[in-house]
């Protein structure tokens, strides 16, 4: 099993929706998938057409003391969703407690779902440090940086780093972390510019960028994957390079570990 946390300093980069895209191509490509939200806003489940409205998913269920296969959810898209579930806010402030009273609680959590070994979980996470964030970077196996291609995603870089450092790097089971950029704009010149220093500094640790498309929220907003609102657009064929090569990424840690 390999847990993939996709994870950002700053709000507003997309991560959710490049959470819900990947997990949905990885799904597609013959990969089991459970893609997990920990985040209390309670999104993503939005994009695989779940009601908003209910109160089901691992908040709740783990103040309760059971395991959360009975909150996870099939979908139409052919991956496994938990949703954080609508909590109160009492709710949330206990389950935020009990995340940091047990550092390891996510990752146990998973293991007792007892998931196919070849299972890639997804983790999409709320922006910034918090005990969400503190909790999947100890659980992840691999980390996905999400950014734009602007200033203000570049000044997080060091923030990221320290975590990465905190949680990740030389602790046994972590592999490896990648950046994906997102939202890419070419014709706007300090996008672009933005883009080539992110991707020279970024080397081999850099995914395909995701090009800003009208498709995403246009896909959304039918309930539907971009992948098969649009098969030919650039943002599912973007999504389709980055899934290719988080696939091959874990792979070769496989070969390393091996």
């Amino acid at each position: 099993m390999k847990i993939i946390s996709i994870v950002s300093a700053k709000g507003g980069v997309g991560k959710t929706t490049l959470s819900a895209n990947l997990a949905i191509a990885l799904a597609r490509s013959g990969v089991p998938v459970l893609v997990i939200d920990l985040d209390p806003q309670d999104a993503l489940r939005l994009h695989f057409s779940a009601s908003s409205t209910a109160t089901q998913g691992l908040a709740r269920a783990a103040l309760a003391g059971v395991t959360w296969q009975d909150a996870m959810l099939n979908t139409s898209s052919g991956c496994r969703l938990l949703p954080y579930g609508s909590a109160k806010e009492s709710e949330r402030m206990d389950f935020e407690q009990m995340l940091r009273d047990h550092p390891r609680q996510l990752r146990e959590s998973i293991a007792r779902l007892n998931l196919p070994t070849d299972t890639v979980v997804i983790l999409d996470t709320p922006p910034g440090p918090s005990v969400y964030l503190s909790q999947a970077l100890t659980a992840s196996n691999t980390v996905l940086i999400a950014l734009l291609s602007d200033a203000a995603s570049y000044a997080t870089l060091p923030l990221m780093h320290s975590l990465l450092q905190q949680y990740c790097l030389n602790r046994p089971g972590f592999d490896n972390y990648a950046y994906l950029v997102n939202q890419v704009d070419n014709s706007r010149q300090l996008n672009s510019d933005v883009e080539h220093l992110m991707r020279m500094q970024f080397g081999a640790r850099a995914l395909p960028l995701v090009h800003q498309d009208q498709a995403i929220p246009e896909a959304m907003a039918c309930n539907q994957f971009v992948g098969d609102y649009d098969p030919l657009c650039r943002a599912a064929q973007d999504m389709k390079a980055v899934c290719a090569q988080v696939l091959d990424l874990i792979r070769l840690n496989d070969r390393v570990a091996a």
